[in-house]
């Protein structure tokens, strides 16, 4: 009987201790604790203000800049005369020029407004191409009609046919500059989009990564996974 009692009383000693030790062990992490969750509201918080910079950086559905030369190629495929094409060229021209505008307006953008620039700037060359080429083609049909009159219907049937094969080459280079003009816009599209989450990371890593020593930044982790946080300081290698 006595030796039961006495194992009571060594239990209830022992647990009393447990309770001491583990009260003393919450009142010393207590203020490693609250500093931890201090820096992960502090993560937390950045990502926000990350977040609402993303949608500010978000380009509005007028500020597409790859439209521009994508107009401007099709008028050129459409152009019939040197009239149309001098059209085409001009509107290339006007918007190189607002286009050298939002370079200044629009710093974060610089790389895909000036890759729509170089597309328009082809547009106007190969516009002055244009013109040249259907100058000559209406040389070749006038000559072609002097030789219908002139009852030359060998000669007449040449020039139609090398007249006909002029302009089925430019229809197809015509249309090689609209695709090419369409490819390129979907790869600077692309880029840009690379570009501007890329910015946007490393303005998140800024605001998220203070200089921290490498004990804080191990609580900061263990809190974060959710698993207990092993000793910052020394490495034991036990064999």
């Amino acid at each position: 009987m006595g030796t039961a009692q006495e194992a009571a009383r060594q239990a209830e000693r022992a647990a009393a201790v447990f309770e001491d030790a583990q009260k003393r062990a919450e009142e010393a992490f207590a203020p490693e604790e609250a500093e931890v969750k201090n820096l992960i509201e502090m993560m937390k918080e950045a990502k926000e203000r990350v977040e609402e910079q993303r949608e500010r950086f978000k380009l509005p559905k007028n500020t597409r800049y790859g439209d521009a030369p994508m107009t401007a190629y099709s008028r050129l495929a459409r152009a019939r005369t040197q009239a149309q094409v001098g059209a085409a060229a001009g509107y290339a021209r006007s918007k190189i020029a607002q286009l050298q505008s939002a370079l200044r307006q629009d710093p974060d953008n610089a790389e895909r407004i000036r890759a729509a620039i170089g597309s328009l700037q082809k547009a106007v060359q190969r516009a002055g191409k244009k013109k040249r080429e259907l100058q000559q083609e209406q040389l070749a049909e006038r000559r072609r009609a002097r030789a219908v009159m002139r009852k030359e219907n060998g000669k007449a049937q040449r020039l139609r046919a090398e007249l006909n094969r002029k302009r089925a080459l430019r229809k197809v280079r015509e249309s090689g500059y609209l695709r090419e003009c369409e490819v390129d816009n979907r790869i600077q599209d692309q880029l840009q989009a690379s570009r501007t989450e890329l910015r946007l990371q490393m303005q998140q890593l800024t605001a998220a990564v203070a200089p921290q020593s490498p004990e804080m930044a191990a609580k900061l982790y263990t809190a974060q996974a959710g698993t207990p946080a092993a000793p910052a300081a020394g490495v034991d290698i036990q064999a």
